[in-house]
C-alpha cells in the first residue's frame, strides 16, 4: 500500500486515464495550483459479471478516474464530448461559482458533440464528493466519478482509505435509461405497496423502493458475480468513503461482524457515532473507520429490491469466508443509521439563527401519468423560480405528500438538518420519507441561480425540482 498523500499526487495525475499535466497556476488570486485534466464523454464498453455492455462515460471507465485534491486547490477541467447527446459535469456538493455547476440552461449552456468546455474553479471544502453528468438520464448509464478533496491539516487515526462507488445498472442490457424513462411517461410506475407508507425504524424509506427494476446492483463498476478485491493487512484501520451514485436506488452499508465508526457526512464532520448498517439515498455520501481482522465483503443492500453490490476485502490474500446471501438478508431486518440524524461538530454547526425566509416544498407524485411536480409546479427553466436575498438565513420544508422517498439534494450551498430547534448534521443531499417533512436551513452566501431536486434521475426528468435566485 502507498501512503495517502502518495496516493492523492498519483490519482491526480492520472484522471480520466487522459494525458492530464501538473503545472503551476500563473493566476494564484483564484487558489493554489491543481493538475489539468481532461474528461472525454464517450461511448465505451465494461464487463458486468462477463456481460459485456455497450454505455457511456468519462474516460472509457465506470466510475470514471478518480479526482483527489486539496482544499483551496484551483481545479481545471476540459470536457471534451464524443456522444450523440449534450453533456456537462456537476461537482456535486462543492459549494463553485455558479457558472461552474453544470446544470444546463440555468448555469451554462449544455456542451454538444465535437465540442469541449473547461471547468475552472477552486474547492473551498474538505470531504468526500462526486461528479456527474446533469443531462437528462445521463447519470443511469456511467457518466459519474468520485471526488476527494484533502485538508492537509486532518488528523490521520487509520491507515488507509477506500472509496467505494455504489450504482444501480441497467444500460446496454436490451435497453437504456432513455428508453426505461419513455416506458415510464407511457404505462407509469408499478402500483404502491396497499397498506400506507411503512416508515418504521427496519423500514425507514416506507414500502417504494423505487421505479425501476435494475439487473445489476454494481461497486466500482463491478457487479457481484466479479467483484474488486482490496487487499489488506491484519488490524488496519480502513477509511472507507461511500458513495451512491444510483438513480433509482438507495443502499443500505454493511460489513458483516464489524462495525463502523461514522465520521462524516456529504463532506462534513459529525459527532463520531457506530453503526452496524448505514442507508444512503441517492446523491449521499458517508465517511466511515473500520478495522480489518479477516477477509469480509462490503455490502450495498438495495432498498426495497432483490439483489446486492458488493466489492471484498481480503486481508492476508485469505478468502472470505462469508454467506453472502445470509448477510444481505440479515442487513435487510436491521435499523440501519439514518445520517441526517447526527450532531455536527462544533466547526461546522451553523450560528444559531431564526430564519429570515421559510420556503416550503411539497413533493407530490406521480400525477398525470408520470410527473412529479413542487408544490404543483413541474421544473420549468429559467422560469418559476424562488427568489431569495443574499446574507440571510433560509429554510427549506420539503414536504413529502407522496407515498415514495425523495433524496433532495440542493446545489451550491450545505444545509443544516434541523430537528426542532435542535441542529443535525451538515448535509447536501437529505432523504425524505413518505409523508414525512424535512427541515434544513442554510445561509445564501453563495449567489447564483441554484436547483433544489429529486436526486431520483427519473423523478427529476419528470419535473421535481425548483430553483432558488439571488445577485450577490
Amino acid at each position: 500500500m502507498i501512503g495517502r498523500r502518495q496516493f492523492m499526487v498519483v490519482s491526480a495525475l492520472g484522471v480520466a486515464g487522459m494525458a492530464a499535466a501538473c503545472s503551476r497556476s500563473q493566476e494564484p488570486p483564484r487558489g493554489s495550483a491543481a493538475p489539468n485534466l481532461t474528461l472525454a464523454a464517450g461511448e465505451t464498453e465494461i464487463d458486468l459479471d462477463g456481460a459485456t455492455l455497450r454505455t457511456w462515460a468519462y474516460g472509457n471507465r465506470v466510475p470514471a478516474q478518480e479526482i483527489r485534491l486539496r482544499k483551496g486547490e484551483r481545479l481545471r477541467a476540459a470536457l471534451t464530448n464524443a456522444m450523440p447527446q449534450d453533456v456537462t459535469v456537476h461537482w456535486h456538493g462543492i459549494a463553485i461559482v455558479n457558472d461552474m455547476d453544470g446544470v444546463p440552461v440555468l448555469t451554462q449552456t449544455a456542451v454538444p458533440n465535437g465540442q469541449t468546455f473547461t471547468y475552472d474553479f477552486v474547492v473551498p471544502d474538505a470531504g468526500t464528493y462526486w461528479f456527474h453528468s446533469h443531462v437528462g438520464t445521463q447519470l443511469d448509464r456511467g457518466l459519474y466519478g468520485p471526488l476527494i478533496v484533502e485538508d492537509p491539516d486532518e488528523k490521520v487515526d487509520y491507515d488507509g482509505e477506500l472509496v467505494v462507488v455504489l450504482d444501480d445498472w441497467i444500460d446496454g442490457t436490451g435497453t437504456n435509461p432513455d428508453q426505461v424513462f419513455e416506458n415510464l411517461r407511457k404505462t407509469g410506475m408499478k402500483p404502491m405497496e396497499p397498506g400506507g407508507p411503512g416508515v418504521t425504524p427496519t423500514s425507514p424509506l416506507g414500502a417504494d423502493g423505487g421505479d425501476v427494476t435494475y439487473p445489476y446492483f454494481i461497486i466500482n463498476g463491478r457487479g457481484p458475480g466479479d467483484p474488486q478485491v482490496v487487499d489488506y493487512r491484519t488490524g488496519q484501520r480502513i477509511r472507507l468513503r461511500v458513495i451512491n451514485a444510483g438513480s433509482d436506488t438507495a443502499f443500505r452499508v454493511a460489513v458483516p461482524g464489524t462495525t463502523m465508526r461514522v465520521i462524516q457526512t456529504d463532506g462534513y464532520p459529525v459527532v463520531p457515532v457506530e453503526a452496524d448498517s448505514v442507508i444512503l439515498g441517492m446523491g449521499e455520501r458517508v465517511d466511515a473507520i473500520i478495522t480489518v481482522n479477516e477477509s469480509l465483503p462490503v455490502v450495498g443492500v438495495p432498498e426495497g429490491k432483490q439483489g446486492h453490490a458488493r466489492l471484498t476485502i481480503r486481508v492476508n490474500h485469505a478468502p472470505a469466508a462469508v454467506n453472502v446471501d445470509e448477510f444481505v438478508a440479515s442487513v435487510r431486518t436491521m435499523a440501519p443509521l439514518n445520517t441526517a440524524t447526527l450532531s455536527p461538530t462544533p466547526e461546522v454547526t451553523l450560528p444559531a439563527k431564526p430564519p429570515d425566509q421559510v420556503i416550503d416544498a411539497h413533493l407530490a407524485g406521480p400525477v398525470h401519468g408520470y410527473t412529479w411536480p413542487i408544490n404543483e409546479k413541474l421544473y420549468h427553466p429559467p422560469h418559476d423560480g424562488v427568489v431569495v436575498q443574499p446574507d440571510q438565513r433560509v429554510r427549506i420544508r420539503y414536504i413529502n405528500d407522496s407515498m415514495m422517498f425523495h433524496p433532495f439534494h440542493l446545489h451550491g450551498h450545505t444545509f443544516q438538518v434541523m430537528d426542532g430547534d435542535t441542529p443535525k448534521a451538515r448535509k447536501d443531499t437529505v432523504l425524505v420519507p413518505p409523508k414525512q417533512t424535512v427541515v434544513v436551513d442554510f445561509d445564501t452566501n453563495n449567489p447564483g441561480r441554484w436547483i433544489t431536486h429529486c436526486h431520483n434521475t427519473y423523478h427529476l426528468e419528470a419535473g421535481m425540482a425548483t430553483f432558488l435566485e439571488y445577485a450577490g
